[in-house]
């Protein structure tokens, strides 16, 4: 029951109100020291209670924090500074429900509070609670209506909530408030201008939008963004002679946008139209901006047969003449049109033998003989990156190519870049990781050829070689380079990290790399809770709108799709193989490491050996551990920003799990919901359900990976085991779901 909240002394009112201050200010020592200091003459006081646990959840004490939480609550139920409390220990544990009915219970208590208010709407908008967001910045706009904030706060709301019309009234009454015009300098006010803008094109009146920003936009400081707002206003209301002046100035700004050409190409009606007209007006562009590129690249798109030679030969002769390496990339993406691709490359080994033809840039024959050797080394390049890509592959011709640029030039990193690509695309990859880090060698402050060394030798399972190449470039402070890569949030190399120790079997270090990449994620995520209130007080209303609409993206991205895959195969495998838990066991003939497939005797040796491998392997890291220790002692003064050391670096706490395939789901259920549209996330999914004895979400993978693939190899595999589930019914299929996969599956099942 809850006793009578005793009352402090003045003296302890303002220490109570420093423990406060201090709490805000992270001052957590001597806010902790505070309010021990007032529970020593007054044990049961609720609110300091309250601030003592909140900052013991700050320094990590989250067990004990919550303990001292609700003994406060038993003090006082009717505190608001205990609720919030309670709340803000939640939201420290990431629970936001349990935050969200905290906040809410310490409204009822203190209707007026406007930092309960703000917290809450914080997190509503967190969780993407849209209806409860409204309201709560509804309310807080009525407790301060002359602060700007919440005027443009509640119109996001509305928003987001897709209500266009009531967000642009909200925006038009603040706007209607104002006493005084704001002038040019006031950023906020001419952000929440456009802002409005934004929302009445988002809403589909795109000439209300026009008319709007042909009235204010003259007057906003975002030069760039109006202009590039009307131009799109324009094109999308099929106003072509405008949008095409609109576009030719944008052009006049940055010839070097890709887009601006998109737009005015197609408000000049030629989307689709003859190539001689589109030639024209890229010739007209490239006379008008010569020292941009766009406007002689873009033409070889649409142009065929002579007119592309023509174009193509023009175009690399220019290029090849300045030595611009990334000649070929720029190219590559024409190799889809097979003829295109034979017109580049007759083009191309023309100028290797000496055949420049008509020299259509303007060039002379006979240049000098620096420019003579720059265009050699640049035909000889691009001729080995292009033997060496997928569409035009030869693998011969690429290392005669790779070997002659090398011959020119022994001390080029893209050269030496070149023949390890070569080596990667044969399959030798141990070989191909010597030769990028011989590239390396040339160049060490090179981070991007570093980093290209660091993949190739993860690529060939080197991880020990690629941490020390990739500790060139990081601080190296406590935890070693490993941990300043985790710190910099660096997923792909994590990820390659990962599925290389996957390709050995050691799934613990796999697994250990997943989780972290998941964490990286789960971080950006909540990363956007500080600029709820950041990009409103800074007024930066598109960007913070963008950001929201990103996060809601944001485990689309290919990096956590292909960790995710990797993630649930691990732990496929772990099911299946549970030996794995002690250390990589590999199969002598595939590397399947499937015990059904080894002798008893093999087995146990295997075993054996596996584990005086992670033993050995613990040892070492042990030994380095300490040897860092004793090499770099921290200053008394940094002990309090020293990193928590990794307790599991190998990640033995997640291989020795009882239940592998449930904790893969933490991977799949994302993956599914996110990348439905990758077939090996599907492929994944079946394999995990089956497993699972899940059938009907088994078959639903099933279906999906027919549907996106159905020359699949996979896939008649796994009817085969979708069918001998339905011939066998085991306890698991009930009749009723037997039922609905023949129908659903109908001839996939016969």
């Amino acid at each position: 029951m809850a006793q009578p909240q005793p009352q402090l002394s003045h003296k302890d009112g303002a220490l109570f109100r420093q423990v406060v201050r201090n709490f805000e200010n992270k001052q957590y020592k001597r806010g902790l020291k505070a309010a021990e200091q007032i529970l020593r003459k007054t044990p049961n006081h609720a609110d300091t209670q309250a601030m003592k646990a909140l900052i013991l959840g700050h320094q990590g004490h989250t067990d004990e924090a919550f303990a001292l939480a609700k003994t406060a609550l038993n003090n006082n139920m009717k505190s608001h500074v205990c609720w919030h409390v309670y709340g803000l220990l939640y939201r420290l544990d990431k629970n936001y429900e349990e935050a969200i009915k905290a906040y809410k219970f310490a409204l009822r208590l203190e209707p007026d509070s406007a930092p309960i208010q703000r917290d809450l709407a914080h997190l509503q908008i967190q969780m993407r609670d849209y209806d409860g967001y409204i309201q709560s910045r509804r309310i807080m706009l009525q407790q301060k209506p002359g602060f700007r904030q919440n005027w443009t706060a509640l119109a996001i709301a509305h928003h987001l909530a897709g209500n266009y019309d009531d967000a642009e009234n909200v925006l038009t009454t603040y706007e209607e408030t104002l006493k005084t015009k704001p002038n040019r300098l006031d950023m906020e006010h001419w952000e929440a201008v456009l802002y409005k803008n934004y929302v009445i094109a988002e809403s589909g009146e795109v000439e209300k939008a026009l008319d709007h920003l042909e009235a204010v936009g003259k007057k906003s400081p975002d030069i760039l963004g109006v202009m590039e707002m009307r131009a799109d206003y324009l094109a999308r209301l099929d106003r072509k002679s405008e949008a095409e002046a609109a576009y030719a100035a944008l052009l006049e700004r940055n010839p070097d946008h890709s887009a601006y050409y998109d737009g005015y190409i197609a408000a000049k009606g030629l989307k689709d139209g003859p190539m001689s007209e589109i030639k024209r007006a890229y010739q007209e562009l490239a006379e008008k901006y010569p020292k941009a590129d766009l406007p002689r690249r873009r033409p070889l798109d649409v142009l065929a047969g002579d007119e592309f030679k023509q174009a193509a030969d023009s175009y690399l002769q220019k290029m090849f003449r300045k030595g611009v390496p990334s000649t070929f990339a720029n190219i590559k993406h024409l190799y889809a049109d097979t003829s295109k691709r034979d017109i580049v490359q007759d083009l191309v080994e023309g100028y290797s033998s000496g055949n420049l033809g008509a020299q259509t840039n303007g060039a002379t024959e006979n240049g000098d003989g620096k420019e003579e050797s720059r265009f050699k080394s640049s035909v000889l390049y691009f001729l080995a990156q292009h033997y060496n890509y997928k569409l035009s592959r030869d693998l011969d011709k690429a290392r005669e190519y790779a070997d002659r640029c090398i011959e020119l030039d022994p001390k080029s990193v893209d050269f030496h870049g070149v023949k390890a690509r070569y080596y990667k695309h044969k399959g030798d990859l141990i070989k191909a990781a010597e030769v990028m880090d011989q590239a390396r060698a040339l160049d060490e402050k090179d981070r991007a050829i570093n980093t290209k060394c660091a993949k190739y030798q993860l690529r060939s399972d080197q991880n020990d070689k690629a941490l020390e190449t990739a500790s060139k470039f990081t601080q190296n402070k406590t935890g070693g380079p490993l941990g300043d890569l985790v710190d910099m949030q660096c997923v792909w190399y994590l990820t390659e990290d990962g599925q290389s120790y996957l390709r050995q079997r050691k799934l613990g270090l796999a697994l250990k790399r997943f989780h972290q990449i998941l964490a990286i994620f789960d971080v950006w995520q909540d990363d956007q809770f500080d600029f709820h209130n950041f990009s409103l007080r800074k007024g930066m209303i598109r960007a913070y709108v963008d950001m929201l609409r990103w996060e809601d993206r944001l485990r689309e991205h290919p990096f956590f799709s292909t960790m995710a895959i990797s993630a649930v195969k691990a732990y496929v495998l772990l099911s299946d193989n549970p030996d794995l838990v002690h250390g990589p066991i590999m199969d002598n003939v595939n590397g399947t490491g499937k015990s059904s497939e080894m002798s008893a005797a093999d087995r146990k040796k295997a075993l054996k050996k596996a584990k005086r491998e992670q033993e050995k392997m613990e040892k070492a890291e042990a030994e380095k551990k300490a040897a860092m220790k004793a090499a770099k002692p921290m200053p008394k003064s940094e002990d309090s920003d020293t990193k928590k050391e990794d307790p599991d670096p190998f990640g033995k706490a997640l291989l020795e799990t009882k239940e592998p395939l449930k904790d893969a789901m933490k991977f799949l259920t994302p993956l599914l919901e996110w990348c439905s549209q990758i077939v090996e996330a599907q492929c994944v999914g079946f394999e995990l359900y089956m497993r699972r004895k899940k059938y009907l979400l088994a078959t639903k993978c099933l279906l999906a990976v027919n549907a996106q693939d159905p020359t699949n190899t996979q896939l008649l595999e796994y009817r085969k085991q979708l069918k001998h589930v339905l011939i066998n019914k085991p306890a698991e299929l009930s009749d009723k779901v037997a039922e609905i996969i023949k129908s659903e599956a109908g001839s996939l099942v016969q």
